[in-house]
């Protein structure tokens, strides 16, 4: 019996301490939450530092084609965005337009804080095409309102 209590004596004495310790990390690692990542919030697209609409500088309702302010044009396929320095349309998805928008120098906006907003619908339209064309111009005015935009209708 001896022999036998000289070996208990050992495996208590060598492995039992080592068995404690990794007990006591197994149960911290199993107990510890993984890293949450912080939750930050995506701060909003803002013009605030385009000055509130300016009526008196706007040109003429007769008279768009001097429109010097951003001019978007709701198209069953999107929104166009007109460049104005050469007339050129780039289409956007309509969650893209908050990103155009805010992207402009001051200077793209002397008529203040305003959008020229026109339609464009084909002759030969299909109900379907009416009805894109009404969920886009949806999606814009209410993008714009979030943005705290004005909006005017293009002749």
């Amino acid at each position: 019996m001896a022999g036998g209590e000289s070996v208990v004596r050992t495996i208590a004495r060598d492995f039992v301490p080592k068995l404690v310790v990794l007990s006591l990390v197994g149960t911290l690692v199993a107990c510890s939450k993984p890293q949450q990542p912080e939750l930050t919030e995506t701060p909003q697209p803002s013009l605030t530092s385009i000055p509130l609409p300016d009526p008196s500088k706007y040109p003429r309702v007769s008279d768009m084609t001097h429109w010097q302010n951003p001019y978007l044009l709701v198209r069953e396929d999107g929104i166009g965005f007109v460049d104005l320095s050469n007339r050129e349309i780039h289409m956007l998805k309509p969650e893209q337009v908050p990103a155009k928008l805010v992207s402009l120098p001051s200077s793209a906006w002397p008529y203040g804080r305003v959008v020229l907003v026109a339609e464009t619908v084909p002759k030969a339209s299909t109900e379907q095409t009416k009805a894109d064309v009404r969920k886009n111009r949806a999606l814009l005015l209410g993008t714009l309102k979030e943005l705290d935009v004005q909006y005017r209708e293009a002749p």
